[in-house]
């Protein structure tokens, strides 16, 4: 049955209309689509099963999503059922579709509850669906009880309930507890109220910050120069090379590039940074990180 264009009247009216399936045609129609790809017995199946596709799919209506939507996933984990069915394992085709009508719905709704991933597993799925009712009926037994149970204790309860972590469950509550709003809306009804993200802190550098430290570095680096200009070529190539590269180069590898032992690298590495250090130092104090 095709979906697209119709209205949910139409649907239920159209899929009402449909045939009903004994047990020797469902199982004929089964065979035909698994061993011979017969697509008009394909047809005959999910036309048939159409309406409990849309019973199971008003079930959800309660979580905010379009009737004609969920009616489009419960027709798509009908199909997916209808693919897989396996006529020989002696189950009605109703109760195997149940399964995948179901899990098409909940897969739905979860992707467009929130723009933030409201969860992926199988437990934060059972959780997401199951929370508010399992919340419900703990309330009630601990009214009828005589009990009164802090959010602590319940999320508790709720967790052992279900049988997920308790950290799932704050995390849940959280999600359930609203839905996603435009950080462009503002914060009172008056048309000049400020927006809601004028409140939030801006994370780049300020100019001000941004144009002092790029002096600093300017002037670091004027020092730099001044202090390698008073290397000779071998000093300052031992330098670079251990300092200034991305990735430092070693000892030893200088070493072999120079034809020296790699105690002798490290001495002349050490006196020049002995004589840039001094140079540095008559200009400033505030560089000595440089040769830590």
């Amino acid at each position: 049955m095709a979906l697209d264009g119709f209205s949910d009247q139409t649907l239920s009216r159209r899929a009402m209309q449909a045939e009903l399936l004994d047990a020797e045609t469902e199982l004929r129609l089964a065979y035909a689509w698994r061993d011979h790809r017969d697509e008009e017995a394909l047809h005959r199946l999910v036309t048939a099963y159409m309406r409990l596709a849309i019973s199971m799919a008003s079930k959800f209506r309660r979580y905010g999503a379009p009737m004609n939507d969920l009616i489009q996933e419960a027709g798509l984990g009908l199909m997916k059922a209808a693919d897989k069915f396996d006529p020989d394992r002696g189950v009605r085709f109703s109760t195997y579709a149940v399964w995948w009508i179901k899990a098409s719905i909940q897969d739905y709704v979860m992707r467009n509850w929130s723009m933030v991933r409201t969860g992926s597993t199988s437990s934060q799925k059972s959780l997401f669906f199951n929370m508010r009712r399992v919340q419900a009926r703990l309330e009630r037994e601990a009214v009828a009880a005589g009990e009164t149970l802090d959010r602590h204790q319940l999320r508790q309860m709720i967790a052992t309930e279900v049988g997920v972590p308790l950290h799932d469950v704050e995390m849940m509550e959280g999600r359930l507890a609203g839905s996603d709003f435009s950080l462009n809306a503002t914060q009172s009804t008056d048309d000049e109220g400020r927006e809601w993200i004028d409140t939030l802190e801006d994370e780049n550098a300020q100019q001000s910050a941004a144009v002092e430290h790029r002096k600093d570095i300017d002037t670091l680096r004027g020092w730099l120069v001044t202090a390698m200009s008073g290397l000779n070529e071998r000093e300052r190539f031992i330098v670079r090379e251990r300092k200034l590269r991305d990735d430092p180069r070693t000892l030893e590898s200088l070493g072999d590039e120079l034809g020296l032992s790699k105690e002798r690298v490290r001495q002349l590495e050490a006196a020049a940074f002995g004589k840039m250090r001094k140079s540095l130092e008559s200009q400033s104090s505030e560089v000595h990180q440089f040769f830590a």
